[in-house]
C-alpha cells in the first residue's frame, strides 16, 4: 500500500510557494498565526463577490 503525503508540500517550490511568508520570534508566534488566520477568513468573506483566489500574506 503506497504512503500517503500531503499534497500541498509535494508541489511547493515546482509550482507554489508558502501562503504565508513572515517570521516571528518563538513567543509571538502563536498569536500572529491567529492574527493570519482571522485575517485570511476575513478577506475571504468580504472578496467572496471578487473572485480572489489566493490570499499571501
Amino acid at each position: 500500500m503506497g504512503q500517503k503525503i500531503n499534497p500541498i508540500g509535494m508541489r511547493l517550490q515546482v509550482n507554489r510557494t508558502w501562503d504565508s511568508r513572515w517570521y516571528a520570534e518563538s513567543k509571538d508566534f502563536g498569536n500572529l498565526l491567529l492574527e493570519d488566520i482571522k485575517m485570511r477568513e476575513f478577506i475571504k468573506e468580504e472578496c467572496k463577490q471578487a473572485g480572489v483566489s489566493r490570499v499571501i500574506i
